[in-house]
């Protein structure tokens, strides 16, 4: 059965699972047939899914990617508690529920045509989204920068697209965004051959520092990952003095704005306020969360 939730734009549907396989470090790619979701979703969109029929409290996932023409909905997620570890069992061809698309997604600006996207760990996914959307948009021109202290969900190799700006020693890229023709570099800190030995901030700060000045007034930055690295990522923007938005990542109770349990500090002009990450965010400016 399939019923609208909560306004007109998040959507309850009960999906079929096409495809869930594990991956190292306990991670784990899931895709579900969700033409509803699939539909509406944008990237920083995420879904609230009840993990297990025993466990009624529901756990948000950010979106990787979707197909509207074909209906659905893919995730990555690590298992890190009950919730998540009962969702790891789940099987291709079960029912599961969601509710989705959540949240207030990243907004980009034509006249910011250099967008920097730096995911790590689980914050990969909007990252990965917001790839997909540009794929194709040759007025668009991103650089990809995706960090991980566990092996990466998928099978790094050399990438195809030439990156002047970046380490002559940094060639791992992730395969899909070579085949939409989006470059990408990978950081750790775990040595894992062609990546950058270091914090996705440090390469991400490379790469800046050598784009010419007019090259630099066209990026605009875009973050989700652990709560650290989106605070450096903060201070890297306003150490150039560039726009930033970051997805937060929060846990959360009704995923739809009821029960406020997700609430943080954000300045506005009018002073602090509290915000609900699942409904006014995830997406926020980046100043209004981590003044520097």
């Amino acid at each position: 059965m399939t019923t609208k939730a909560h306004r007109d734009t998040i959507y309850l549907e009960e999906t079929e699972i096409l495809f869930h396989e594990a991956y190292e470090g306990e991670q784990y790619i899931l895709r579900v047939h969700a033409p509803l979701c699939a539909e509406k979703a944008l990237p920083g969109s995420f879904a609230h899914i009840q993990c297990d029929r025993a466990k009624p409290l529901r756990r948000p996932i950010s979106i990787m990617r979707t197909s509207a023409k074909e209906g659905w909905v893919e995730f990555l997620y690590k298992a890190v508690g009950e919730g998540t570890r009962l969702l790891a069992q789940r099987k291709k061809g079960e029912q599961l529920s969601i509710m989705g698309p959540i949240g207030e997604p990243f907004v980009l600006h034509p006249e910011r045509s250099r967008p920097l996207l730096i995911g790590g760990g689980v914050g990969m996914p909007p990252m990965v989204f917001i790839a997909q959307s540009l794929a194709g948009e040759k007025e668009y021109h991103p650089m990809v920068i995706l960090g991980s202290e566990v092996p990466f969900p998928f099978k790094p190799h050399p990438s195809s697209i030439l990156t002047p700006e970046m380490p002559q020693d940094v060639i791992a890229s992730m395969p899909l965004l070579d085949e939409w023709q989006i470059p990408s570099r990978l950081a750790s800190l775990q040595g894992f051959p062609g990546c950058f030995e270091g914090y996705v901030t440090d390469l991400a700060r490379h790469w800046l520092n050598n784009l010419s000045a007019e090259q630099r007034s066209e990026v605009e930055i875009f973050s989700c990952g652990p709560h650290p690295m989106l605070e450096s990522v903060a201070k890297l923007a306003a150490e150039f003095d560039l726009p930033c938005q970051v997805s937060l990542e929060e846990f959360m109770a009704c995923g739809v704005g009821g029960c406020a349990g997700c609430v943080v500090e954000v300045a506005t002009e009018a002073g602090p306020a509290m915000k609900r990450v699942c409904v006014d965010g995830p997406v926020f400016d980046s100043r209004a969360v981590f003044p520097v």
